[in-house]
Order: C-alpha cells, then structure tokens, then sequence
C-alpha cells in the first residue's frame, strides 16, 4: 500500500469512527485546522478538518498554510500506523515532530 493510499484509508477510518461517536463529533464541532504530513523521505500531504471529518486529502507540494505540521519519516510513519511504535516514543527519539499550538499537538491524539 502506497502512503498516499495508507493516509486515504486513515482518513476514511476516522470519519467513519467519528460518525459513530457523537461526543467525538460534538468535541470536534467548530474545529477548523489544515493538517500537514512532511515525510522527510517521500513528500508532503495535507488534510483539512472542518465539520468533524478529514477532508480534501491531497499532496502538498507548494507548502502551503497548516496549522499542524506532522514530520516524520516513511519507517516512523508505518510504524505509528501499525502501532509498533507509539507517537510518545516516536516524539522522544525524535522520529516524530509535531509543530503547532499545544491545543492542535492535543488534537494530534485524537486523529491517529
């Protein structure tokens, strides 16, 4: 599975679990964010949050606004995917970067 497909499949992933979870839909209302995924070995992808759902995943070629910036490499990134490694550990060897307001690093969490 290519990146590209992996991140599609995550992103369907969280909103169907959104849509079966009305609290988290209810938290979520109102949050607007551009989410940035800077592989540092394969390119960048971005996704918005808008209504409770990911939307509009696309390649981010140009760099454009985020508010949230995910760094990492493609090996920390099918490893946190396939939770053989967790995004704490990932973050104190360095292998994971996460740049934004401590309030979108929280919302983080919540979309792996």
């Amino acid at each position: 599975m290519t990146v590209e497909e992996t991140l599609a499949s995550l992103v369907d992933r969280f909103n169907r679990h959104a849509e079966r979870t009305p609290a988290m839909s209810e938290e979520l209302h109102g949050v607007e964010r551009t989410i940035r995924i800077r592989l540092t070995d394969e390119g960048s992808y971005a996704v918005d949050l808008a209504g409770g759902r990911l939307r509009n995943l696309r390649t981010d070629a140009n760099g454009g606004r985020a508010d949230l910036t995910i760094t990492t490499d493609v090996a920390t990134f099918d490893g946190l995917v396939r939770k053989e490694i967790g995004p704490m550990k990932a973050l104190v060897l360095r292998k994971l970067s996460i740049d934004g307001s401590l309030e979108d690093k929280l919302l983080f969490r919540k979309l792996l």
